[in-house]
């Protein structure tokens, strides 16, 4: 099956002030058709901004927008939220406390004149059942938890079919054990009624766990897209690698076909476009999982802490110099604190950026 293009965006730019660097600047990227597309990024890097950009709650200064082919961003052309077919889940869902689950449903279809009330009727029980919740129409939100709050929106939003569903931290309000069974659930949801969504988070593993593809955002930025895994095993930039990854991060020289760091030589299989000198400066990335510790007495890192997470050890790691490592392992036989330990890493997995590569790069779609 050839899917369309649901969703264009080409150089969306928005600033808040003239003095102000740019909220968001030059975003330009593609969904497909049935795809969920997670925005990732820290705080105030613009995210909740491109999702109300989308959405029309916001004006763009430059760019185009097209919405299943159609403008709805350009030159001397802007269509108002109501007439762009997309649906919308805050972060706080913002349901109405005086309307049941099903009159809260209903009201996501008030804007379809055309419809009869029996076809309404219809809509609500279908969504309801797509959300797991039949049998709680006549519920008030305060009687519900937090999950079923969050399904009353997203079944609100899911109602009048829209081409579209934006999502503003769908999760961050739930307890922890709710949001990691939620996640399932909500990718699930979207699968099953077929729709496009784009969810704005701050988790990373949310974002992996959930999305078809994740646009990773700094300074108002797109500084890189692709597929979980793709962000995941090619970073490409340091930003990315730590945020995503939360990696570990060595000043490196190369020497021939090594690099020299403070923790010993590292060989790696990635082919790196660097000056040819010998002694070229970089940074090496080691993901938590790729470090493997061995005890030596004679080493200089030494075991700061040890965390134990149930499946796996999170060992604190501290070398020579003073700088904080981190690696993960399977739980087995722990290590004491305190323990000298020689290191070691899985050379297919090393990526190597140079310095130049440490700053945000805009990238096109």
């Amino acid at each position: 099956m050839i899917k369309s293009e649901i969703l264009q965006l080409e150089g969306i730019t928005k600033r808040y002030g003239a003095n102000l660097p740019a909220a968001v600047h030059q975003i330009s990227l593609t969904l497909m058709q049935g795809e969920i597309l997670g925005l990732l990024g820290p705080s105030g890097c613009g995210k909740t901004t491109l999702l109300r950009l989308i959405a029309g709650f916001e004006h763009a200064e430059e760019g185009r927008l097209w919405l299943n082919s159609h403008v709805m961003v350009g030159s001397r052309q802007w269509t108002a939220p109501e007439q762009r077919q997309i649906g919308m889940v805050f972060q706080n869902f913002a349901l109405f406390p005086h309307l049941t689950v099903a009159d809260n449903v209903i009201f996501g279809l008030q804007q379809d004149k055309k419809s009869s009330p029996e076809h309404k009727q219809q809509r609500q029980s279908e969504v309801l059942d797509l959300v797991g919740l039949l049998g709680m129409e006549n519920r008030y939100p305060h009687e519900l938890s937090g999950g079923q709050q969050q399904r009353v929106a997203l079944a609100r939003a899911l109602a009048p079919q829209p081409q579209l569903v934006l999502l503003d931290e769908p999760l961050s309000n739930l307890d922890v054990q709710v949001r990691l069974r939620l996640r399932q659930e909500l990718r699930d949801i979207l699968k099953a009624a077929g729709t496009t969504a784009i969810f704005v988070t701050h988790d990373q593993e949310e974002a992996l766990a959930i999305a078809d593809q994740v646009a990773v955002m700094r300074k108002g930025c797109l500084e890189q897209m692709g597929t979980p895994e793709d962000i995941y095993q090619h970073p490409q930039s340091q930003f990315v690698a730590e945020f995503v990854t939360q990696a570990n991060f060595l000043n490196a020289q190369r020497q021939g076909d090594t690099w020299k760091t403070e923790v010993g030589c590292f060989a790696t299989c990635e082919q790196v476009d660097l000056a040819p000198s010998e002694h070229t400066n970089a940074v090496v990335m080691i993901r938590q999982e790729d470090l493997i510790l061995k005890p030596d007495q004679s080493a200089s890192t030494i075991i700061r802490d040890r965390q134990f997470l149930g499946r796996e050890y999170r060992y604190c790691l501290k070398t020579e110099s003073g700088q904080e490592l981190h690696a993960r392992s399977t739980a087995g036989t722990a290590l004491p604190v305190g323990t000298s330990v020689r290191l070691s890493v899985v050379p297919q997995n090393l990526k190597i950026f140079p310095q130049s590569l440490a700053q945000p790069a805009q990238i096109a779609a």
